[in-house]
């Protein structure tokens, strides 16, 4: 087994054409050990014919250990399934699902927001420039206010 590969329980299954099914995948499988589970991503539903299933042309199969997964990659890649080659390997983590502290941006902490953030009406945004501008119509009125008494005399 490969350095990275010791833990991974769950293979990629490419390469599939359109008349497999998780059953077909679970049936050539379920030869290299115990299944937990078979994935089928859907493809996007065709609007004008919603009951059709459509699935992307790959899967991912979880099985209860490591080297039941690897025996699978190892027997079943290149392989063909129906007149289709497959091509089998270790099932990675997509690129977009990075965990919490990876390649977000700062003001998505909580910790940062409560650091460095104004609350609204202080922030220069729309409501805080609403609020500037009723306080100094205010400030305003009362300048207009006291104004006229000093001229009476």
């Amino acid at each position: 087994m490969e350095e990275g590969t010791k833990g991974k329980k769950t293979i990629f299954i490419g390469g599939i054409g359109d008349d497999v099914d998780e059953t077909v995948i679970y049936e050539h499988f379920a030869a290299f050990g115990d299944i937990i589970e078979v994935q089928l991503p859907p493809a996007p539903a065709n609007p004008s014919n919603p009951t059709e299933f459509k699935h992307r042309g790959f899967a991912f199969v979880t099985y209860s250990s490591p080297a039941d997964a690897q025996d699978a990659i190892d027997n079943m890649d290149l392989n063909e399934l129906r007149g289709r080659v497959l091509k089998v390997n270790q099932a990675k983590p997509m690129k977009g699902l990075q965990p919490p502290d990876g390649n977000r941006a700062i003001w998505e902490s909580e910790e940062w927001l409560k650091q460095h953030a104004k609350p609204l009406a202080q922030s220069g945004g729309v409501q805080g420039r609403t609020a500037q501008r009723a306080s100094s119509a205010e400030a305003e009125e009362q300048a207009n206010d006291e104004e006229p008494d000093a001229m009476e005399e």
